[in-house]
């Protein structure tokens, strides 16, 4: 079986998504975070998603995995849980002033982050690298 002359765009972008994921999670990890934990709590400081189920679909996990990062960041001190009295099944989820201050450490890191990624792009490569992923993600759905 022959190589292709060109490498499978797909294979490079996933190759390209895990490397710069890794170096994210680990930019993260050095500010005390994770990518779970940051996409729970910029979905809670925005202000547009503080039950359970909003924030699953937010951050893009299953229920489960998010009551697993929720148990572990209540633990730490960073949220609270409360059931919401007009619904009993529904859990609200508030950030308490540990998380408050997490969310701005993590934050700087995910700044730090996005200009390392950019060092070297011009804003119109950075435009035009967005324009494409778009249409990358529109093949695709």
């Amino acid at each position: 079986m022959s190589r292709p002359a060109v490498l499978p765009i797909g294979l490079d972008l996933a190759r390209t998504a895990k490397t710069c994921g890794r170096a994210f999670d680990d930019a993260l990890a050095e500010a005390g975070g994770s990518q779970p934990v940051w996409l729970i709590l910029i979905s809670l400081k925005t202000g547009q998603h503080d039950n359970q189920r909003e924030l699953a679909e937010a951050v893009g996990i299953q229920g489960a995995t998010l009551t697993h990062h929720l148990n572990a960041m209540e633990s730490d001190g960073l949220v609270t849980r409360r059931r919401d009295p007009a619904n009993r099944r529904v859990h609200l989820v508030e950030l308490t002033d540990a998380g408050d201050t997490l969310f701005h450490r993590l934050r700087t890191a995910a700044v730090a982050f996005d200009q390392r990624l950019r060092a070297g792009l011009s804003a119109e490569e950075v435009a035009e690298l967005a324009r494409l992923l778009a249409r990358l993600r529109d093949n695709v759905s």
